[in-house]
């Protein structure tokens, strides 16, 4: 699961060194039921995880596009106002991210020196190694 969060993470600081300001972390879907991935996530991010009442994001947002298309809201801003809460929030434990926070170039380092490894893996299950 650390893994998984490092990779988010990654990700996550791609997206702040092309300036994107990052205000909340939202968890959705099953995985945000899980009390276990929403403290991992708050803790590699260092920053608090919030989950909505909305738990199918994609499916929802849908929805929603479909309600302003349908005249219900003026516009989207409009339309998440009116619908989507915060209703859990999962606040870091700093000395947990601290030790992510350690141990996050060691899980970079090993992704780059493993990436090539992948592409074997991947070519092996189908079926072409």
């Amino acid at each position: 699961m650390e893994g998984v969060a490092y990779a988010m993470r990654d990700s996550l600081s791609i997206i702040r060194e092309m300036g994107v300001p990052v205000r909340q972390i939202r968890a959705s879907g099953g995985g945000s039921r899980s009390p276990l991935w929403r403290q991992i996530q708050a803790d590699v991010f260092g920053q608090k995880v919030t989950t909505l009442n909305a738990e199918e994001g994609p499916a929802y947002g849908v929805a929603l596009l479909a309600a302003v298309g349908a005249g219900a809201f003026r516009n989207i801003e409009e339309a998440c106002a009116a619908t989507i809460r915060v209703v859990k929030e999962t606040p870091v434990q700093r000395r947990a991210a601290a030790y992510y926070d350690r141990g996050f170039p060691l899980y970079q380092d090993l992704y780059r020196a493993l990436k090539g490894d992948f592409k074997k893996i991947a070519a092996l299950e189908e079926g072409k190694e």
